[in-house]
């Protein structure tokens, strides 16, 4: 768009990936480059900003409510498609974690938690539903996986059926390390009905409050996200209050694929 003269241009930053995950001396310098970049070169006065969580608004020095900024709920979901089915028995709480298995996204903490829970005398078990990305050097081995699966942990592989999964489960669990925009995942289970076990790193935060549709601990706190499993293990009442709550929030909190697309066609119609 610089090399060819194009004034008006909108970066649609959703999440950073790895960027925003890291935390050692070389995320950092990776995030001041990226904010240094796109603040300053390739800014123009018709230049425009798409993100799915006011935090990556302000890593690049924008307020979340300035003129140029838009922010939407993630990539939307269609509550229709997404709806609530009647919880399991309980006990015990099944929890469900369906994501790539990537270390980012915490997949590690999840069973070092839940057989912390369990040791404890918290009548749980934890599901993990996807499969290791090939491509990404965050991969989780196949066979960790396969070990992980034991003592109240059972990795059941990819799945295409992820509504049925979060069916099975009581709650859903995304203990994630950052780089989120907002996780597909989220969205997914908060429309399904299900409360919320997650971090407190941008995107995630955004869709879950913490205490109404769900419980944020922070990242890489296994102790915190066990305590956190067990307090649901106990209150069935509780896990049924949070996914009512949750639900409503897709339906009422701009979540939905229709809100997020105004957002998005509002966006370009101001740049037309």
């Amino acid at each position: 768009a610089m090399l060819a003269g194009i004034p008006s241009r909108v970066y649609a930053l959703t999440g950073l990936g790895l960027i925003g995950a890291r935390q050692d001396r070389a995320g950092r310098l990776a995030r001041t480059a990226l904010r240094l970049l796109i603040r300053g070169p390739l800014e123009t006065a018709r230049t425009r900003y798409l993100f799915e969580n006011p935090d990556d608004a302000r890593l690049l020095g924008l307020p979340p409510d300035d003129s140029r900024v838009t922010i939407v709920g993630g990539a939307g979901i269609d509550p229709q498609a997404w709806t609530p089915q009647p919880l399991p028995p309980h006990p015990p709480l099944r929890i469900a974690l369906t994501a790539r298995m990537l270390w980012s996204k915490g997949v590690d903490t999840a069973v070092e938690a839940a057989r912390l829970a369990r040791s404890q005398g918290a009548d749980l078990d934890l599901g993990l539903h996807g499969a290791p990305d090939p491509s990404n050097r965050r991969a989780i081995p196949e066979a960790t996986l396969r070990d992980w699966s034991r003592d109240g942990v059972t990795w059941h592989g990819p799945t295409d059926d992820v509504a049925g999964a979060l069916a099975q489960a009581h709650v859903a669990c995304l203990p994630s390390r950052g780089g989120e925009g907002l996780p597909r995942a989220l969205l997914e289970a908060a429309a399904s009905g299900r409360a919320i076990l997650t971090t407190d790193v941008p995107g995630c935060r955004s869709l879950v409050r913490d205490g109404i549709e769900g419980l944020i601990v922070p990242p890489d706190d296994p102790r915190a996200l066990a305590t956190a499993m067990a307090r649901l293990a106990a209150d069935p009442a509780l896990v049924a209050r949070m996914g009512a709550a949750a639900r409503a929030r897709i339906c009422e909190g701009g979540f939905t694929e229709a809100a997020v697309t105004q957002a998005v066609l509002a966006l370009y119609a101001d740049l037309a």
